[in-house]
């Protein structure tokens, strides 16, 4: 270790010392995937009484109503599990946000549901490294810190939300409201890399739906009086991936529609992903994408509605953002650890939360890899590693704004 003080040192060594590996065992036993409702309830249990260690005023929200265009072109309401929201000294002088997600990208049926040592100290299974590693991580840093010297001079709020694999849409306003007058944020995905590396500037993220409307005929008899929505959708995802930049990608994912093959569809359903990488990507592609619907209507003459919009803003690596990557890397450095950034094509709340001002370190988890796969995987000593960064860095941040 570098030059830590006694509190800090004990502070370290008491995140360190908690017992890590056998809460993440309990919780990647309980499927949560991010539509498993029962399984969210009790992992959103599980999650509560663990945090019910820390002071303060623990609450599982109701999600936010959430709208979703179905293969029929109709708008449903999509439901959602409770999101954990933990409120501790709300009028401390220092003032952070913490954030996790319970949900993981395995349904109920999927084939990985059980964990398993590949190799010492190597635990696979699903959502070890993504997520529930990193919220023991967060727990333990905050168990540790609340012992320690300094304390009452900290608040922070922790929201640990149910839909975050599926863009936190239920949850978005939790986090915007949680985000108001913090100094910082910490969130917990995985490292960037298994060795350590944390995400710098991230894209932003946008999910779209064309809802296409043709016009249906006989397929033999009258196909020139019909408007083939499905031709039209296929058109349009062209044109929308011809459409892409150096800093927009454009990712046509799906297209629902159609039905017997003697019948001219009359109804097709686009699905499609963009990311980009600044705001002025961002209101680049909202022209694109007007353009391309523009030009595929009236060449098919069809109508066409546009559903969905960015929900992940950009999250560029600015000055306050870097220094506050500068003081985990400083901590870093103290514990012995090497700690260095990279910017990545993925996204997560950290976007959420820097559209609001506020500069975040999102990938404060776990060292592990190979996440959204049946090879996720936790590097168990990483847990230790980390959970001494977390409590460090906080120390720290409380030490500047003194």
């Amino acid at each position: 270790m570098g030059e830590l003080s006694s509190f800090e040192r004990e502070a370290v060594e008491r995140a360190s010392a908690e017992p890590m590996l056998d809460q993440v065992l309990a919780w990647a036993a309980v499927n949560s995937g991010s539509r498993n409702l029962g399984g969210l309830e009790r992992m959103a249990e599980m999650l509560a009484d663990a945090f019910a260690a820390l002071p303060g005023v623990l609450r599982l929200e109701h999600p936010q109503p959430v709208e979703h265009i179905d293969p029929a072109a109709k708008s449903v309401k999509i439901k959602h599990g409770r999101h954990l929201h933990l409120t501790v000294r709300p009028t401390a002088p220092l003032q952070l946000l913490l954030t996790g997600h319970m949900d993981t990208v395995y349904a109920a049926d999927h084939a990985c549901q059980e964990t398993r040592w590949i190799e010492e100290g190597v635990l696979n299974g699903p959502g070890v490294a993504d997520m529930k590693g990193g919220l023991a991580v967060m727990l333990a840093a905050l168990k540790a810190l609340e012992k320690s010297k300094g304390a009452d001079r900290l608040g922070y709020e922790v929201v640990i939300n149910s839909d975050e694999e599926v863009g936190s849409l239920s949850s978005a306003a939790l986090l915007t409201q949680a985000a108001q007058g913090k100094h910082a944020a910490l969130t917990y995905e995985p490292a960037a890399l298994p060795d350590g590396t944390l995400a710098g500037a991230r894209p932003g993220s946008g999910n779209f739906s064309f809802v296409i409307k043709g016009r249906s005929a006989h397929a033999g008899r009258n196909p020139e009086e019909g408007r083939n929505a499905i031709v039209a959708a296929s058109e349009l995802a062209l044109r929308l991936a011809m459409s892409k930049t150096p800093g927009l990608s454009v990712n046509p994912a799906r297209i629902d529609g159609g039905g017997p093959s003697n019948v001219v569809p009359d109804l097709a359903i686009l699905r499609v992903n963009m990311r980009p990488r600044t705001t002025d990507d961002q209101e680049i592609a909202g022209r694109l994408i007007a353009k391309a619907v523009d030009e595929t209507a009236k060449q098919h003459e069809v109508y066409i509605e546009i559903h969905g919009g960015f929900g992940r803003p950009p999250k560029p690596l600015i000055e306050e953002a870097e220094a506050l990557f500068k003081l985990v890397r400083r901590a870093g450095a103290d514990l012995g650890q090497e700690i260095s950034w990279q910017p990545t094509g993925g996204v997560c709340d950290g976007n959420n939360i820097a559209a609001c001002g506020v500069p975040v370190v999102d990938t404060m988890g776990v060292r592990g890899g190979k996440i959204h796969s049946m090879e996720d995987f936790l590097i168990s000593d990483s847990q230790a590693e980390r959970a001494a960064l977390s409590a460090l860095t906080i120390l720290r941040l409380v030490a500047e704004a003194e």
